[in-house]
């Protein structure tokens, strides 16, 4: 039986040489720790503190075109929401509930004003009575016409009969039949008969013009009377509150049956065809935007582009309220409050120097950064220029290619070298 194969082993002999080569390269690695302790020792003999890589986050500076820009919030809200109103004090009868669709024309609601319904029948009567006083007044005119017409047509016959007879006279006055004292009288008669006929036709255009008058005041009473009876007919028919416009309702400012008063809220109808974004932008940035700035809207992981429509003249709350109109087709699924974030689009820089954005850029206001040389985070002054969400851009003290902390430095204390180890 075998144990092992020892006897069958043999002793070869080293080659020669061997063992220097071993000592030769264990000496190598051992200077080159020496000496790359000795650059770690240097370095960190020339810093005045030393942190770790993986608790600073480093960026390199580059060149590129810059968008300032400046995130916001907002929530979508309808462009139209009318709210609908009591026009007289009434009593109201609900004909929807919260959340309902309704298209426009949809009743809505019913008031009952008892007042209201009241009036419109005065009105109505009053109307009806004017109607009457113009047929009558119609009929009178044709009356006083006619009789007016028949006194001229009577002073017209009677001048042409004293005409005839002047001209028999005249006939026979040169063969002494009749005196001349009849000659001369049947002249009188003919110029009085002119006369009279002359006045009664006067009499009559007058007549003509009086009964003409008369009617058509009557007729301005009467139309008068119907604007007043169309508006209570009006404010009757504003009691049957419709939809202005497709869409659902929002909220019921009143109960069933309720009794309100005149210019109450009764509720809010929203009008999801037409939305927009409204953004509740910090102060600090109103003297940058303007209307029809461009606007980046995230609403969950859809992007959509609107510009600024308005932008409220007040600040409430160290904050300006803004409108946002979408561009083209607003996306689909949008409900009313539904919040969103936007990214104003102030302006665009090209070609500038600088690096990714940082909490470097708010410490010590932005007038230092930490620049890493060999391992070394040195405290350099710099000048920062606009700002984005994302990059910063840097005027001076750094250039394209250097490589600075953006993020970490609240451990650095303000010293003047930082070791970064890795």
């Amino acid at each position: 039986m075998i144990r092992d194969t020892s006897h069958q082993d043999t002793v070869i002999a080293p080659p020669a040489g061997l063992k220097n080569r071993k000592r030769m390269l264990m000496a190598g690695g051992a200077g080159a720790v020496v000496i790359a302790a000795a650059l770690v020792l240097s370095a960190w003999n020339n810093s005045d503190a030393s942190v770790n890589a993986a608790r600073v986050r480093i960026a390199e500076v580059g060149r590129g075109t810059l968008v300032r820009d400046a995130s916001v919030n907002g929530r979508v809200v309808a462009a139209v929401s009318p709210t609908l109103f009591s026009t007289a004090p009434a009593t109201v009868t609900l004909k929807v509930e919260a959340g309902d669709t309704v298209k426009k024309g949809d009743v809505l609601a019913i008031l009952e004003s008892p007042d209201l319904s009241d009036a419109l029948k005065r009105e109505q009567s009053s109307y009806e009575q004017l109607v009457a006083e113009v047929a009558r007044q119609e009929i009178l005119a044709k009356k006083q016409r006619l009789l007016a017409q028949r006194e001229a047509d009577t002073a017209e016959i009677a001048r042409l009969s004293a005409q005839r007879t002047l001209e028999r006279y005249e006939s026979v006055s040169n063969e002494g039949i009749i005196a001349k004292i009849d000659f001369q009288k049947a002249k009188d008669e003919l110029r009085s008969a002119e006369i009279r006929a002359k006045h009664a036709s006067s009499a009559a255009a007058l007549e003509k013009d009086d009964v003409a008058l008369e009617l058509k005041t009557k007729i301005s009473q009467m139309q008068r009377q119907k604007l007043a009876m169309d508006n209570a007919q009006r404010r009757v028919d504003e009691l049957t509150v419709r939809a202005p416009a497709n869409g659902f309702i929002g909220t019921l400012n009143v109960q069933n049956r309720a009794v309100v008063p005149a210019n109450a809220p009764l509720m809010t109808l929203v009008d999801l065809s037409r939305l927009e974004v409204e953004l509740e932008i910090p102060e600090t940035y109103v003297d940058d935007i303007g209307l029809g700035m461009n606007v980046e809207i995230m609403i969950g992981s859809v992007k959509a582009m609107g510009k600024l429509s308005a932008l409220s003249p007040e600040v409430v709350r160290n904050q300006v309220l803004a409108r946002v109109r979408f561009e083209g087709q607003q996306p689909p699924g949008l409900r009313q409050s539904q919040r969103v974030t936007a990214r104003l689009l102030i302006e665009e820089k090209p070609n500038v120097v600088m690096v990714a954005r940082g909490p470097f850029v708010e410490s010590e206001g932005g007038r230092f950064a930490y620049v890493v040389q060999d391992g070394v985070a040195v405290r350099t002054p710099v000048k920062l220029g606009a700002t984005s969400i994302s990059s910063v851009e840097i005027l001076s003290g750094a250039k394209p290619g250097d490589k600075i902390v953006i993020a970490g430095t609240d451990t650095f204390e303000n010293a003047e070298r930082v070791s970064i180890n890795q």
